[in-house]
């Protein structure tokens, strides 16, 4: 009999170590180093996590949600971070076979689930993540799902000012409404229409140009008021004509970032979002966010949210103990470095000892960052 404790431990363990699938606890069983790190002489089978994730429901899904807070404001305080940056994006998982709530997506011309996830900008942090139907909107659900954030670090965190951003698909008034009401700053990029499509060829109309073979940029304010918005907002309009072209390609956002603020610097902290595609395929591909393979709609988010818990606790283990200029290493390289390495188990008296090959290439690094994890005091 396994303790839900030690089938929560096992299953992110396993997510950590490249063994996403349930089946893969088959083959550990009695594998010696994950029996010692969980103290137990054999580890449960597929079965057993498998019953363990179609265990979960709505509360449980929020009590992982609470503890990956808690364990998120550790690291907020142990940083004694000064920024907090809310990177909002969807994506796309996956479905095979009659799975709860998988929908045909327009946008991925698929069928799947379509998650809405948070990142922090600054150190890619995973804040938060939500699977939803497949046939939603991008938008839908999102200022219920941003809110208990915002609040969150407005109340734990009061001296920071988070700032937030998201592509057009997030482009709605009551978002706007939220982070204005809660202090947040926000840069949001907006869905191109022919009021603003005017805006922006009245300031840059289709001419030739004086050097065919120079790219032009500009980046330029205005105040714009769309039929849905209850008051008039300040815009960023960014115009590039490339080398050889005719036309201007323009590109707005809307903001609430004050005039100290210049237009460039909005356009470049909006740009600084693109790291959140690196976050989500790392997410991904190294720990199987995307694997929905239960029936049940519940237990899928149930693995969504494991794979956010070992995501974090990878991506903690590489920010504050990685070396300066290895903090950005992606977990198969750190897999092929600190997890999957040859050892040989040595037991003398009652201990256990793990002896590393004389020949072993990454043998400073694994040293190093082990110690920095031993020095390693949180709060």
């Amino acid at each position: 009999m396994h303790a839900n404790e030690d089938l929560l431990r096992q299953k992110i363990y396993q997510v950590i170590a490249g063994y996403a699938e349930d089946d893969a606890a088959d083959a550990l069983i009695h594998d010696p180093v994950f029996t010692q790190i969980m103290g137990k002489n054999t580890l449960a089978s597929q079965p057993s996590l498998s019953r363990f994730l179609n265990r979960f429901d709505a509360q449980s899904i929020t009590s992982l949600l609470q503890a990956n807070q808690v364990l998120l404001d550790k690291m907020h305080t142990h940083r004694k971070s000064n920024a907090i940056i809310f990177d909002l994006d969807s994506t796309h998982a996956d479905t095979y076979g009659k799975q709860e709530q998988a929908a045909y997506n327009a946008h991925y011309r698929t069928i799947g689930f379509h998650p809405m996830v948070a990142f922090e900008g600054v150190e890619g942090d995973f804040l938060k993540s939500e699977l939803r139907p497949g046939n939603v909107y991008t938008s839908n659900g999102v200022v219920g799902f941003v809110r208990p954030l915002i609040e969150h670090y407005n109340e734990k965190f009061p001296w920071i000012t988070p700032f937030l951003r998201a592509d057009s698909g997030f482009a709605v008034p009551e978002l706007y409404d939220l982070c204005e009401k809660e202090s947040v700053s926000y840069v949001i990029r907006l869905k191109s229409n022919a009021k603003l499509q005017q805006l922006a060829d009245e300031l840059h109309p289709a001419s030739a140009a004086k050097d065919m073979s120079e790219s032009e940029c500009y980046v330029e304010e205005s105040d714009y008021q769309a039929k849905s918005w209850k008051k008039t907002r300040k815009i960023i309009i960014q115009s590039v004509r490339p080398a050889g072209e005719m036309f201007f390609t323009h590109s707005f956002f809307v903001t609430n970032l004050g005039d100290v603020f210049s237009p460039q610097v909005i356009v470049q902290s909006y740009q600084r979002r693109g790291t959140m595609e690196n976050y989500i395929k790392e997410a991904k591909n190294g720990f199987g966010l995307d694997r929905m393979n239960s029936h049940s709609f519940q237990a899928n988010e149930a693995r969504m949210m494991l794979s956010l818990l070992a995501y974090n606790l990878t991506n903690w283990l590489r920010t504050l103990c990685f070396p300066e200029g290895q903090k950005q290493m992606q977990i198969q390289t750190i897999r092929t470095r600190m997890i999957k390495v040859a050892s040989k188990l040595v037991k003398s008296g009652r201990s256990f000892y793990f002896k590393l090959a004389s020949s072993f290439v990454y043998a400073s690094f694994f040293w190093n960052v082990l110690r920095n994890v031993q020095q390693l005091q949180l709060e």
